[in-house]
C-alpha cells in the first residue's frame, strides 16, 4: 500500500516542457518549409496546365475546324470556363488580392499593367506567368 502522494514532481514537469520546446523548435521550421514547397509545386503545376491549354487552343485555331488562323486566346476567352479551359481558372496559391485567380494584362513576361495577384498574361504572344510579388517566387524562371 502506498502512503505518499501520487503525481509528478516539478523537476519532471520542467524536463518534459524543455524537451517539447526543443522538439517544437526543430519541427516548426520544417513544417513551414514543407508548406512553401507545396505552394510552389501547386503553382508550377497549375501554370503548366494553363500553358498547355493555351498552346492547344493556339494549335486548334490553326486547323480547318478552328478557322485556319492560329491566334492566341484573348483574356476574355481565357476567363471563359469553356473556350480554353474546361472549367474554372486554376488556383494561384500566391494570389492575395481581392479577386481570386484574376488575369492581369501583361506587356512582357513579369510586367503587368495594374496590380499584382492571380495570373499575368500577354494575349499577343500567349505568355502566362504567376503574377505575384512574393519573395522567392521566380516568375521569370518558371
Amino acid at each position: 500500500m502506498r502512503t505518499g502522494r501520487a503525481g509528478f514532481t516539478l523537476i519532471e514537469l520542467v524536463i518534459v516542457i524543455v524537451v517539447l520546446g526543443i522538439l517544437a523548435t526543430q519541427a516548426i521550421p520544417t513544417y513551414l518549409s514543407l508548406v512553401d514547397d507545396a505552394k510552389k509545386a501547386s503553382a508550377k503545376a497549375n501554370l503548366g496546365a494553363l500553358r498547355s491549354s493555351i498552346t492547344i487552343y493556339y494549335a486548334y485555331k490553326a486547323t480547318p475546324m478552328g478557322g485556319e488562323s492560329a491566334t492566341w486566346p484573348s483574356i476574355t476567352e481565357l476567363r471563359d470556363n469553356t473556350t480554353v479551359l474546361n472549367g474554372p481558372m486554376p488556383e494561384n496559391p500566391y494570389d492575395t488580392d481581392a479577386t481570386k485567380n484574376n488575369i492581369a494584362t501583361g506587356t512582357a513576361l513579369g510586367v503587368v499593367t495594374g496590380t499584382r495577384g492571380g495570373w499575368g498574361y500577354v494575349p499577343t504572344s500567349g505568355v502566362i506567368w504567376i503574377n505575384t510579388s512574393t519573395a522567392g517566387v521566380s516568375e521569370n524562371g518558371w
